[in-house]
């Protein structure tokens, strides 16, 4: 058996193949929804994945003022940022965080954020994310298909 005919497929830029994908967070648990969204993103769901391309799909999520969570989270789970200057520990919860204007996109950037490489390429993942509080979106030309998320492990 020739064992040099068996070779690593590395994606790069030019032969990734990106599509266009709708997730409906309608009652869907939030961290869980971030979970697979970021695999997603990251394109884990492929045959073809490289870890250092951007090979992931491009998501709109709809219906995201309608993500739930799971007991007391939306009142108890603090979010913590610091300013910088002495004392400047900020905490936020997501209530709070979902109820300021456009809090819904980034209540879902923020969970999903968590979830991507910490460097340029998670960076550029999350420009791949789009988030809309309602079932509509601008994205027809682009032809999105719809997939139900719970299908994904």
């Amino acid at each position: 058996m020739d064992t040099l005919s068996y070779k690593t497929i590395s994606a790069n830029k030019a032969t990734v193949t990106k599509e266009w994908v709708i997730v409906d967070a309608t009652d869907q648990v939030l961290g869980r929804l971030g979970a697979k969204v970021a695999k997603l993103l990251r394109g884990k769901y492929k045959p073809n994945f490289t870890p250092h391309v951007d090979c992931g799909d491009n998501v709109i999520i709809i219906n995201a003022d309608k993500v739930k969570m799971t007991g007391n989270k939306w009142t108890d789970k603090v979010y913590l940022s610091y300013t910088g200057y002495p004392g400047g520990q900020r905490e936020m919860t997501p209530a709070r965080l979902q109820a300021k204007p456009n809090g819904d996109d980034r209540l879902l950037r923020k969970v999903v954020k968590g979830m991507l490489p910490k460097n340029k390429l998670g960076a550029k993942l999350l420009s791949n994310m789009y988030v809309y509080a309602g079932s509509e979106h601008k994205h027809e030309a682009q032809s999105p298909k719809s997939i139900d998320i719970n299908l994904l492990k």
